[in-house]
């Protein structure tokens, strides 16, 4: 089977959304003729015509809302914001309408939206463009956070979410546009559960969308000096599977957790505080974590990448779980 990148993965998976429920339409800052800002929409609106491919006006917050309120309505809309960073314009439409509207009118008014958009840093494009604020919205209520980060993932998690009542958010990591791997069939995904990427022993790393990656290739490096880790991705962030993260800590005795987002009040935060919580007497060392300076993202390119999680920094979290620092 041929390889499929992540951003041929979604424009499938929107692709195959629109045949097989005519109320679903994509929406957003170029997604017409242009074809997306990083190039997913690419042929869509040549199938599905301007009706169902809307280039919108550039107000986050202004097509957020007809977003919502076509889901009011009994559409599916996918909304496509451009760079998470570029979201929190939206933040009353999200926050305050999408995520409330169903518990506010008792169980009346659901909101089945989704929400597309770039996140995560790697690609030089500064702070206003490079963050990861997935974390931010795990913390609300009433939303469900979605962060792909294979293609199989980027594939099977669209259809799933628009068959859900609440709004979804869909962060989509942009330095795995160009990533490609195989597609078997392009099945649904489990959007409940975690996944277990690399079975291990002897300690358990936490990651999820580009920070699966850093975590897959710590492992690697980990097996040369003779360690067995765990590598554990999220893929839904809102809700969390504890099941799925417990089980391998209690099996593993030791967390490192590698997240994007800057450590205070992070998600590492809080799973690290779960851990705790509920499998405080199986641990054998601290749960550690991984996080970005806490800077804004630099432009730089070797600013960029001291500021982000890198393997060497996790095997290094790891070997000082196991008490093995040196070399």
């Amino acid at each position: 089977m041929a390889d499929t990148t992540y951003r041929e993965a979604i424009r499938e998976a929107i692709r195959e959304a629109m045949r097989r429920d005519e109320r679903v339409f994509l929406m957003g800052e170029d997604v017409g003729p242009y074809g997306g800002a990083f190039g997913v929409s690419l042929g869509l609106l040549e199938e599905f015509g301007p009706e169902r491919i809307r280039d919108t006006p550039l107000s986050e917050s202004a097509f957020v809302g007809a977003g919502i309120g076509a889901a009011l309505g009994g559409m599916r809309p996918i909304v496509e914001v451009m760079t998470v960073n570029f979201s929190l314009l939206a933040l009353d439409q999200i926050i305050n309408n999408a995520a409330t509207l169903l518990h506010m009118s008792g169980g009346q008014f659901a909101v089945p939206l989704v929400i597309r958009m770039t996140t995560g840093a790697g690609r030089q494009l500064a702070a206003q463009h490079s963050h990861s604020l997935e974390g931010w919205y795990a913390h609300i209520p009433g939303l469900r956070i979605l962060a792909p980060a294979t293609v199989a993932d980027a594939r099977g998690m669209l259809w799933p979410a628009l068959r859900c009542p609440d709004p979804v958010l869909i962060f989509e990591y942009g330095g795995l546009y160009n990533a490609s791997g195989e597609l078997d069939g392009g099945a649904a995904v489990d959007i409940d559960t975690a996944a277990v990427r690399r079975p291990g022993s002897d300690v358990t790393i936490i990651g999820y969308g580009g920070t699966l990656s850093t975590s897959l290739t710590a492992a690697d490096r980990l097996a040369d000096d003779g360690i067995d880790a765990e590598v554990v991705d999220l893929r839904t962030l809102r809700p969390l599977d504890d099941a799925t993260l417990l089980d391998s800590v209690r099996r593993t005795h030791r967390a490192v957790i590698v997240d994007e987002g800057w450590r205070s009040g992070s998600l590492s935060a809080e799973i690290s505080a779960r851990i705790t919580e509920q499998a405080f007497y199986d641990l054998d060392a601290p749960v550690a974590r991984v996080c970005s300076a806490e800077v804004p993202i630099p432009y730089a390119r070797h600013m960029e990448q001291a500021a982000l999680p890198q393997p060497a920094g996790v095997v290094a979290a790891v070997r000082a779980a196991l008490g093995r620092s040196d070399g």
